[in-house]
């Protein structure tokens, strides 16, 4: 198991709008300065703060499956498909954008808060097909409680959310103390990126004896994990203080061209 941390300042930043909205990117755009240039099918990630509205105007998108998942506030949404709609905190918005949609988003406090990220499918596939706006609240999603933490799958699994590439994505809270398991396939990998809380650490027992000592982090780092070898890796995640992790699960390679200029 390779576990590599990025902290915020091996990630790009963003902003628009004047500077109302800013970003912190663990994967950015190619140029942007960002350490890590994709994983997988996994192309862009930007998490956006707002502390009272920003607004991004009309642009263009095509074969790119892009998400916008809000932590809290609002994104209001309105695109050439026809589509005007409101998304609240916990909820997501969804587009295939294929052959080409243009969209404006508006982040609305106060404190809004949010992830737009990018999926990579086979891009001159996806420029075949119609392009789609999905949207899906809070109470859409399937939330697993347990002792010490909630687990709620955005991507994958009982979710809602139905996508061409190959993605699993949860929102995992953990109280101190407690611990998260997740079983990593071998060729998959696993990007988190820690948005509250200080003091967690990865610990993984893969298909040697005993366990690979714990590799800590702190709020805003960004991991990345990365299953080796033929046998599936159990990694925990632990907690030292209240925790919050948003974590996407990716195949390292897929067996489609991706687009190259990364």
């Amino acid at each position: 198991m390779k576990i590599t941390i990025y902290p915020p300042q091996k990630q790009a930043v963003g902003a628009f709008d004047g500077g109302k909205i800013t970003e912190q990117k663990p994967i950015g755009f190619p140029g942007e300065g960002s350490a890590v240039k994709g994983i997988g099918p996994l192309f862009y990630w930007a998490w956006a703060h707002t502390p009272e509205e920003g607004y991004i105007p009309m642009h263009p998108h095509q074969a790119f499956e892009i998400i916008t998942y809000m932590v809290n506030g609002q994104a209001a949404h309105e695109d050439s498909l026809g589509t005007r709609s409101v998304v609240q905190a916990g909820g997501i918005q969804v587009m295939q954008t294929g052959s080409g949609v243009s969209h404006a988003e508006r982040f609305i406090g106060p404190d809004s808060e949010g992830f737009q990220i990018w999926f990579e499918p086979h891009i001159r596939e996806a420029l075949q097909r119609k392009p789609t706006y999905r949207q899906y609240e809070h109470e859409a999603f399937p939330v697993q409680p347990s002792e010490g933490m909630t687990v709620k799958t955005i991507i994958g699994e009982d979710a809602p959310v139905e996508l061409v590439t190959d993605i699993r994505m949860w929102d995992v809270e953990l109280l101190p103390g407690s611990t998260y398991r997740h079983s990593l396939q071998a060729g998959k990998v696993l990007a988190a990126l820690a948005i509250r809380g200080d003091g967690g650490a990865w610990t993984a027992a893969g298909d040697m004896a005993g366990t690979v000592t714990p590799v800590s982090f702190q709020n805003k780092d960004f991991s990345v994990l990365e299953a080796e070898g033929t046998a599936a890796s159990e990694l925990l995640l632990t907690a030292d203080s209240k925790l919050r992790m948003i974590l996407i699960e990716v195949p390292a390679e897929v067996d489609y061209p991706l687009y190259k200029k990364r």
